[in-house]
């Protein structure tokens, strides 16, 4: 199932982003109702590369994406493919980042279909209405999901499992050169996150797509990840691949948790144990 592409570019083109980063956050602050949440983060995201950020929870792992998908205040901290974000028109932003976040607002009556047509919104002009490549896009995206059957039903019907992947259906459909996934899997089984993760992978293997993703489950992040970023207290305490972040001393340090980490054909594999008593 290839990605949905725009009938034209926006306002920042793939080509571009061979030469630049797709993601560039220098020295981050936000703070919410008085409350400092992030306090000089740094990152950078290479086009094409899959980056998921990890952490206890409360470390600002959704305002980071909220941040980078221009969804929070960043002034100046943040550019996509080199571009200043707050540079960007909204419709010229959502060509280029799409997003799946924990909980997205589900619309009151709305019919999957509808739903993942959403995502072709930045291609129609105002007042327009959808092409026969947007609604070919929509299905695309509907039968590489497995969400084919589920066309007409309404959101609300929905398991949880089945409305993530409606939620990425969606962000697949805009076409966007950058997903930010946060925990994309959090609700589906065993069977549809190994489903759902080998078709972004894919598709970002095929299509030159990045990834910039927050996952809970260390063990399945490790695996997916080019590189890995532990965030806590609101600041990146350590930074590189898989094996280099995902070790028992740093989960041990700012996780609190007791585990093992065994290697595994596509990286660490983490392991809760009891702790001694």
């Amino acid at each position: 199932m290839p990605a949905a592409r725009p009938a034209d570019g926006g306002a920042v083109r793939s080509s571009d982003a061979a030469a630049v980063a797709a993601v560039e956050v220098r020295d981050l602050h936000v703070r919410l109702d008085g409350t400092p949440i992030l306090a000089g983060v740094d990152l950078t995201v290479a086009a094409g590369e899959w980056v998921t950020v990890i952490g206890p929870n409360g470390a600002g792992k959704s305002t980071l994406l909220r941040a980078v998908g221009g969804l929070l205040p960043a002034s100046g901290a943040v550019s996509l493919f080199g571009t200043p974000s707050e540079a960007l028109r909204r419709r010229d932003r959502a060509r280029v980042v799409a997003t799946v976040a924990q909980s997205p607002v589900v619309p009151a009556g709305m019919s999957v279909f509808d739903y993942v047509l959403l995502g072709r919104t930045p291609y129609i002009a105002p007042l327009g209405r959808e092409s026969t490549a947007d609604l070919a896009a929509a299905h695309e995206v509907l039968d590489g999901l497995d969400l084919a059957g589920f066309h007409d039903r309404e959101l609300a019907t929905l398991s949880g499992g089945e409305r993530q992947r409606v939620f990425l259906a969606r962000a697949l459909a805009q076409g966007a050169t950058l997903l930010l996934l946060d925990e994309p899997i959090s609700a589906l089984d065993i069977g549809h996150q190994q489903e759902v993760l080998e078709l972004v992978d894919r598709l970002r293997r095929e299509h030159g797509l990045t990834v910039l993703a927050t996952m809970h489950d260390l063990s399945i992040a490790g695996e997916y990840a080019d590189r890995m970023v532990l965030l806590a207290e609101g600041r990146v305490v350590a930074a590189g691949t898989p094996r280099e972040v995902l070790t028992e001393q740093l989960l041990a340090t700012w996780y609190r948790a007791t585990v093992r980490v065994v290697d595994g054909d596509h990286g660490p594999l983490v392991v809760p144990i009891r702790p001694r008593r």
